[in-house]
């Protein structure tokens, strides 16, 4: 019986022995590979790579589970696969002109017990075609509503459509449609509304794809826009003077150019020495009476838009530009004047305080003693007799 439990330990300890032993083989042979993107028509690498390889036969195989290559031996007949490298420890597969049909799910494969198994995902990108950029109108007028759309076609994933006003982003609205094989066409529109400065700015299209870089369609923008109206003085460079002469310049701009402009008096007629050659004003022999507002007029497909010039005619003796009323300086008289008008009241004032209720006439005299008013008068210095001789005086 002893000898039967021996066996038995010495059976256990045999296999867990084999068992670590075959553990460690396999854990020690790590296998290992990558996913790969390639471009349609590009070259895909395969890696199946192994840490430790005890000589163990390594093989690759196709999403179908076909032998790609085994060992460094291709028995699949088709030469896109060619042999990079291969040695104990890697297996290094090309695969060149990619299509959609390659797409899949490749199999490192190490011949171990049990086998050991690694995958390696090849993503097939497919690039847009080139973008389509069209506008609703080619040629839009200031204030109003234009629309573009820009189409990716054919891409693989779906594309992204980023848009640019200049160096000014903007924010159009997309739709996907799905095609075959996972293949999408994307559609973006922009709306936007336009102004004169629009005009000659380059609206781009940006397409965002994990195949292709930089990849851009753009339009100008062709905006028309009413008149700019501007009226320039020839003639004089200063004043404008009795008996002299007035020449003014009407300069207009617009898209497209103004067709007509006009010049006109507000609310009265031209002075009889007016003369007028299409953007040009003149009028000779300047006098008071030719004083108002001079309008130049200028239209064209959009609209009009007027510059006015107001006409004052100086007396001819007039020296320079006019003099501007320096309000700093009249303050600052006003100022002065208030305070020394203060200055004198306050003196009167004083003067005239110390000198109140001092009226008095010599009839006063002596009669400060007298018993009653009727013996004052009779005993007042002088009495009526010297009503003649009686001074006043007044302060």
């Amino acid at each position: 019986m002893a000898s039967s439990g021996l066996g038995s330990h010495s059976i256990s300890l045999f296999f867990y022995v084999f068992f670590a032993t075959f553990l460690h083989k396999v854990q020690g042979q790590n296998l290992v590979t990558n996913n790969v993107s390639v471009v349609e028509g590009e070259m895909a690498i395969i890696s199946c790579r192994v840490k430790n390889n005890d000589d163990s036969v390594i093989q690759l195989l196709n999403p179908n589970r076909q032998t790609i290559y085994f060992r460094d031996v291709r028995p699949l007949k088709d030469s896109r696969f060619q042999l990079v490298n291969f040695s104990d420890n890697e297996l290094l597969v090309s695969l060149s002109n990619v299509s959609l049909s390659d797409e899949g799910r490749y199999v490192c494969q190490l011949y171990t017990d049990p086998p050991q198994e690694a995958y390696a995902d090849i993503t097939v990108l497919v690039p847009p075609g080139n973008p389509i950029l069209e506008s609703r109108e080619e040629i839009v007028s200031e204030g109003n509503e234009t629309e573009i759309t820009c189409t990716a076609m054919g891409s693989k994933p779906a594309s992204t459509i980023k848009w640019m006003k200049g160096d000014q982003p903007l924010q159009g609205e997309a739709t996907v449609e799905e095609l075959y094989d996972r293949m999408f066409t994307v559609t973006s529109r922009l709306r936007l509304t336009v102004s004169k400065e629009d005009d000659g700015v380059a609206v781009i299209c940006i397409i965002d794809h994990p195949a292709v870089k930089d990849f851009q369609a753009q339009k100008y923008l062709e905006v028309q826009y009413k008149p700019e109206v501007q009226i320039v003085v020839e003639f004089p460079e200063g004043l404008t003077r009795e008996g002299e002469n007035l020449e003014l310049t009407c300069k207009a701009k617009g898209k497209p150019q103004p067709h007509q402009i006009n010049w006109l008096k507000v609310d009265d007629d031209f002075p009889s020495h007016t003369m007028i050659s299409g953007s040009d004003l003149f009028i000779e022999n300047l006098n008071k009476s030719f004083n108002g507002t001079y309008r130049c007029v200028a239209s064209n497909l959009v609209g009009e838009a007027y510059d006015d010039y107001i006409l004052y005619v100086y007396d001819s003796r007039a020296d320079g530009a006019p003099q501007k009323i320096d309000h700093a300086v009249i303050g600052g008289i006003v100022a002065v004047v208030v305070f020394a008008m203060l200055c004198l009241l306050i003196v009167l004032g004083r003067y005239f305080a110390r000198h109140k209720g001092t009226y008095f006439t010599h009839e006063a005299k002596g009669a400060d003693d007298a018993a009653d008013a009727d013996t004052a008068i009779i005993n007042a210095e002088g009495g009526h007799n010297n009503s003649d001789d009686k001074k006043e005086y007044y302060i």
